[in-house]
C-alpha cells in the first residue's frame, strides 16, 4: 500500500512476487493467511466497541491496504459472526492502490452488498473517502484496519508521509487497529530489491522514524491524533503486534 506514481510495474510483472516495491504482493494471502490476526482479534470486537444491532446509523470499517480482499471478507464475516441478524447495517470498505488486486478482489469475493472495492491511493486521494462516509450518512469509520502497510508508505514517502497517514486515519476513524512493521521488515525490504539489481527505497537511508517503529507511530497517534491505546491483541506468528486505539 503505497503510491505507484507510473505503475511501469505492476503486480503481475514483479519477478519476485515477494519483492513488490509497493507491498502489492500477488501472493500475499499465501504466506499471511487471514487466520494469523484474526486469531488473535475476538469475535465480539464489534459489539466490543459499542455496536448496537439497533442503532440506526450503519457501521462502517475501513481496510487500508486491503490486497486481493480475503483478509477483508475473512475479517468482515469473523466480527459479524457475533451480531444478531439482520447485519445490513455493518458496511466494509477495502481499498488498495494496485488495480489488478482491487479487480480481483472484486471479482473472486463473495457477493455481498456489505463489502465494497475501491482502487485509492491515499497518499494522493482522501476525497472517496469522504464520498463513501457521506454515501452513508456518517462522519467517520467506526473501526479502521492498518494492517502491514506503514513500511510501504514509510519507505516510499518518508517519515512525513507516514506521520500524515496516520493522522489522517485517526481523524476520520473512531478506532483503529494497527499492525506496524517491525524494523527488520524495512531491512528485509530493501534487501530484496537490492537481489534483483533495482534502485534502493528513496528514502531507506533518510529516514529518521527507526528502531521500535510501533513505539514510535503509538506515540505518534497518543500525542498529535487523539487517540488512546486501549488494547493489545498480542503478536502475530511475524512478531507484530495488533494495537488497538480509540480517539479520545
Amino acid at each position: 500500500m503505497a503510491t505507484c506514481p507510473t505503475c511501469s510495474k505492476s503486480v503481475d510483472e514483479v519477478e519476485d512476487p515477494g519483492a513488490a516495491p509497493y507491498g502489492n504482493f500477488i501472493n500475499y494471502y499465501t504466506f499471511n493467511p487471514p487466520e494469523n490476526r484474526l486469531s488473535l482479534i475476538p469475535a465480539t470486537l464489534l459489539r466490543d466497541l459499542g455496536h448496537n444491532d439497533s442503532r440506526e446509523e450503519d457501521t462502517l470499517i475501513l481496510d487500508v491496504g486491503c490486497n486481493s480482499g480475503e483478509l477483508s471478507v475473512a475479517f468482515y464475516k469473523h466480527v459479524v459472526s457475533d451480531l444478531t441478524p439482520p447485519r445490513r447495517k455493518v458496511h466494509l470498505l477495502g481499498f488498495d492502490l494496485d488495480e489488478k488486486l482491487i479487480r480481483r478482489a472484486q471479482q473472486t469475493s463473495p457477493e455481498h452488498s456489505n463489502i465494497t472495492f475501491m482502487h485509492l491511493d491515499i497518499t494522493q486521494d482522501t476525497k472517496q473517502l469522504q464520498d463513501y462516509l457521506r454515501q452513508h450518512c456518517c462522519t467517520h469509520f467506526h473501526l479502521c484496519l492498518c494492517l502491514a502497510v506503514t513500511v510501504w508508505v514509510h519507505l516510499n514517502h518518508g517519515d512525513s508521509a507516514l506521520l500524515q497517514l496516520l493522522s489522517h486515519l485517526a481523524s476520520i476513524s473512531k478506532h483503529l487497529l494497527l499492525e506496524a512493521q517491525p524494523w527488520k521488515c524495512y531491512r528485509s525490504a530493501a534487501r530484496r530489491l537490492r537481489k534483483l539489481g533495482r534502485s534502493d527505497f528513496d528514502h531507506f537511508k533518510t529516514l529518521k522514524i527507526q528502531g521500535d517503529v510501533a513505539i514510535h507511530l503509538k506515540e505518534h497517534l497518543e500525542k498529535h491524533c487523539g487517540m488512546q491505546l486501549i488494547q493489545s491483541y498480542g503478536s502475530t506468528s511475524w512478531d507484530r503486534q495488533l494495537l488497538l486505539f480509540r480517539r479520545t
